[in-house]
Parts: structure tokens; C-alpha cells; sequence
């Protein structure tokens, strides 16, 4: 590989670079403490499995996994915050959403994953919903950063049934 060649970051490198630049240009603001967040509570991860010996640091997908569930916390908090009428304190939680969902891949569209459980119904000859499982697996494995599996669970099941 030469040196205009350069391997694309993976999503610690991103994610320890923006924070450099997110501190550079105000320590304080909620991008920065977003990121410190992530980083945090990546580094969190990377001890509990040096801790159990399975690894010597977290890999992308354990990272994508870490911000869907701090995604996944924040929209709980900011229905909280709102329930409460503390719309102040949603916008704060839907604002780090926005900084979180940065480093996440799009999820797919309606269409996209229409045309993905179709696929895969073909692929694995699915004809009744015992095959539910497989399809459901095997749109785990092909899309799992991309697919919203309750939109594919939906479907599968509805093309299943007739």
C-alpha cells in the first residue's frame, strides 16, 4: 500500500479523532461530553473483556453495539423528559441521538429492507412460518448493522402467512 492509499479509520480512530477536535474547539459543549460518553463507555467494554480474556480490545461491531444502546437509553430519557415536561432536558438527550447516530451506518428504508426479506425468503426457499427463525437469522447476519428487525420480523412473518 502506498501512502495516498490509506486504510479508511476504523470507528475508535474516528470517534478518538472527533473528540480531539470537538475538545479543541470547546471542552465543554455537548459534542465533546458526547464523545468522552462513547469513548467511555467503549473503554468500559475493552476491561470487561480483557477481564474475561476474550479480547485485547473492542472491535467495530462491539462498538456499534455500544451506541445503539446508548441510543436506545437516550430516547427512553428524552420520553421521560417529556412525560415530565422537561422538554429542555429531551432536546438534550435528542441532541446527543443526533451526535450518537453519527457513527452508526443509515438504517435502511422501508423499500430496502422490503426487497432484503424478499431476497432472503428466495434465498432460503422459505415457504410457511417455521422458516421464520432461518429468515429472521439470516437477515440478522447479511444486515446486521442496517436492518430495524421488527420492520423485517413484520414482513417475513406477513410473507410467510400468505
Amino acid at each position: 500500500m502506498t501512502d495516498t492509499e490509506k486504510q479508511p479509520l476504523t470507528l475508535r480512530e474516528r470517534l478518538t479523532t472527533d473528540l480531539a477536535r470537538a475538545e479543541s474547539k470547546n471542552p465543554c459543549d455537548t459534542e465533546a461530553a458526547t464523545l468522552r460518553l462513547i469513548l467511555c463507555a467503549v473503554h468500559d467494554r475493552d476491561a470487561e473483556a480483557r477481564a474475561n480474556d476474550t479480547c485485547v480490545g473492542c472491535d467495530d461491531k462491539v462498538i456499534k453495539e455500544v451506541l445503539h444502546l446508548m441510543v436506545r437509553q437516550r430516547e427512553q430519557s428524552a420520553t421521560k423528559y417529556e412525560d415530565a415536561g422537561r422538554i429542555d432536558m429531551a432536546d438534550s438527550e435528542r441532541e446527543e441521538i443526533d451526535i450518537i447516530n453519527r457513527y452508526l451506518p443509515a438504517p435502511m428504508d422501508d423499500s430496502m429492507i422490503s426487497a432484503a426479506v424478499d431476497r432472503v425468503i428466495d434465498d432460503l426457499d422459505a415457504q410457511s412460518l417455521k422458516d421464520l427463525g432461518r429468515c429472521m437469522n439470516e437477515l440478522k447476519s447479511r444486515y446486521s448493522d442496517d436492518i430495524d428487525s421488527r420492520k423485517a420480523g413484520k414482513l417475513v412473518k406477513k410473507a410467510l402467512c400468505g
